[in-house]
C-alpha cells in the first residue's frame, strides 16, 4: 500500500491524512499553508484562509487558538476514568514496575507540551519517577492541523527509539522546539537528522527510518487511542493503574496538580 492514512475524529467531523510513504521527505503535511487551520476541541473549528492572511497573522491566529484550548483545558478538574488506559509498546521512563502509571498523550510541536516538559516533568521524574513510584509511559497524539511537523516528529522519536534513544532524542525536541518550531517541513527534518547526528545514532539507518515514514502506522495507533479515550488537546494525561483506575488531568498544568492525584493514589 502506498499511502498510510490518519483520520482524528472529533463526533462527527474527520481530517484525513494521506502521507506517502516515499515521499515522507516532502510531507505532506502543509495543510495549515494551503487551505485551513482546524482545532478540534471540545468538537469544534476555526478554520482560516491562507491567501487572505499574512504569515504573521496566520502565528497569531495559531497561537489565539492554543490559548483556548488550554483555557478550557484548565476548567476541567481530574476525573476518574473507568476505563482501560492501554500503554501499547510505547516507550516507558522509570522503573517498569512502579505501582503508578503516568500515560501522556502529547505532541511534540504543541507549546504547551513543552512547558510541561521543560517545568513541570522534571519535578515528577525528581520526586516519583527516579524514586520508582511512578513511570512514565509517552504516546503520540501530534495535531497536524495546527503542528505540521508535529507528525514527522514524532517518526523522528520513533526511528531514534529503536536505536535505543528515544527519551534522549524525545527531551532534544522539546528543549530544541524554537528551532524547529516554525520551519518549512523538508528543512524541520534535516533539522531532525542533525538531532540524530549529535546523539551519535547511526545515520544511515535514521535517515532511512525518516524518509520513509517507517512509523505512521504507529503513531496513527496512538491517535486511536487517544481519541477513543476521550483525548481532545495537548497534553493530556491519565494516572492510576488498572486496579485502583485512572484519573484524567488535562493541558499542562502545575505539579502540584499532579502531586494531589500522585500522592493520594499511593495512599490508597
Amino acid at each position: 500500500m502506498d499511502f498510510d492514512t490518519i483520520e482524528p475524529k472529533q463526533n462527527n467531523t474527520s481530517v484525513k491524512i494521506s502521507i506517502k510513504k516515499s515521499t515522507f521527505n516532502v510531507l505532506v503535511i502543509s495543510v495549515i499553508a494551503v487551505s485551513l487551520i482546524a482545532v478540534f476541541f471540545a468538537g469544534s473549528y476555526v478554520s482560516l484562509k491562507s491567501e487572505d492572511i499574512t504569515k504573521s497573522e496566520l502565528n497569531e491566529a495559531i497561537a489565539k487558538l492554543e490559548s483556548k484550548i488550554l483555557k478550557n483545558q484548565l476548567v476541567e478538574q481530574p476525573n476518574v476514568q473507568p476505563i482501560s488506559v492501554s500503554i501499547d509498546d510505547d516507550p516507558i521512563r522509570g522503573d517498569q514496575n512502579a505501582p503508578i502509571t503516568i500515560v501522556e498523550f502529547s505532541d511534540f510541536q504543541c507549546p504547551f507540551c513543552a512547558r510541561f516538559h521543560i517545568q513541570t516533568l522534571p519535578l515528577i521524574l525528581e520526586q516519583y519517577v527516579e524514586t520508582g513510584k511512578v513511570k512514565l509511559v509517552y504516546r503520540d497524539f501530534p495535531i497536524q492541523n495546527i503542528h505540521p511537523n508535529a507528525i514527522s516528529a514524532a517518526v523522528a522519536s520513533e526511528c531514534a527509539h529503536e536505536q535505543d534513544k528515544y527519551w534522549e532524542y524525545h527531551d532534544a525536541l522539546f528543549e530544541n522546539q524554537q528551532v524547529w518550531n516554525n520551519a518549512e517541513t523538508g528543512s524541520a527534518i534535516t533539522i531532525f537528522k542533525e538531532f540524530a547526528t549529535k546523539l551519535e545514532l547511526n545515520q544511515e539507518q535514521f535517515n532511512s527510518c525518516l524518509d520513509s515514514g517507517k512509523y505512521i502506522d504507529e503513531i496513527s495507533n496512538d491517535l486511536k487511542d487517544g481519541r477513543n479515550y476521550g483525548i481532545t488537546g495537548t497534553p493530556g494525561f491519565f494516572i492510576g493503574n488498572e486496579e485502583i483506575g485512572f484519573v484524567k488531568i488535562n493541558g499542562a498544568q502545575p505539579f502540584e496538580a499532579f502531586k494531589n492525584v500522585i500522592d493520594s493514589q499511593l495512599n490508597t
